[in-house]
């Protein structure tokens, strides 16, 4: 049996919802991301979503217990197992009639506690100045500095630029 040790779905998802750009549309970004949202965000809630997102950019940036407890402790979430729509048991980490926002912040404080848990080392945000994107580190040896192969061969090559220049 195979378990996921970097937070699953959950920390993904948190991590796309960071990178996301500010005009982009939160429901479609979900939907895409195989969380299915029930429900729709009205202002009040989606304003209250992106200022979520922000706290969620705080622990890429500096992941702690102190940080992610806070977090933890600000969602709703009330774990259960479920098995809507015919799918096998999975847990769910608020009510599902509880309101979108709500149901996205206990999700993912829950993705990226369980990842810290795991290796806190796996929440990571790009190593390339000027870049600034997150990214779960899913790779073997989970030593993964770069959000993409395209940061990491900026970085390089500039290196080697520099190392033929001297």
């Amino acid at each position: 049996m195979h378990f996921n040790p970097y937070g699953g779905a959950a920390a993904e998802l948190a991590a796309r919802l960071v990178n996301a750009e500010p005009e982009q549309d939160l429901i479609r970004l979900l939907d895409e991301s195989g969380y299915k949202p029930l429900g729709s965000l009205n202002a009040r809630r989606l304003a209250g979503l992106r200022r979520w997102i922000a706290r969620l950019d705080e622990v890429f940036g500096n992941p702690s217990v102190e940080l992610l407890n806070a977090l933890l402790a600000e969602t709703t979430s009330q774990p259960y197992i479920s098995t809507h729509d015919g799918r096998k048991p999975h847990l769910h980490y608020a009510r599902e009639d509880a309101p979108m926002d709500e149901r996205v912040k206990a999700y993912t404080a829950a993705g990226l506690a369980e990842l810290f848990c795991e290796d806190p080392n796996r929440i990571g945000r790009c190593a390339r100045a000027g870049c600034g994107l997150v990214f779960i580190d899913t790779s073997r040896n989970g030593r993964r500095r770069f959000c993409s192969t395209r940061c990491s061969n900026r970085v390089h090559v500039a290196e080697h630029r520099t190392r033929r220049s001297a």
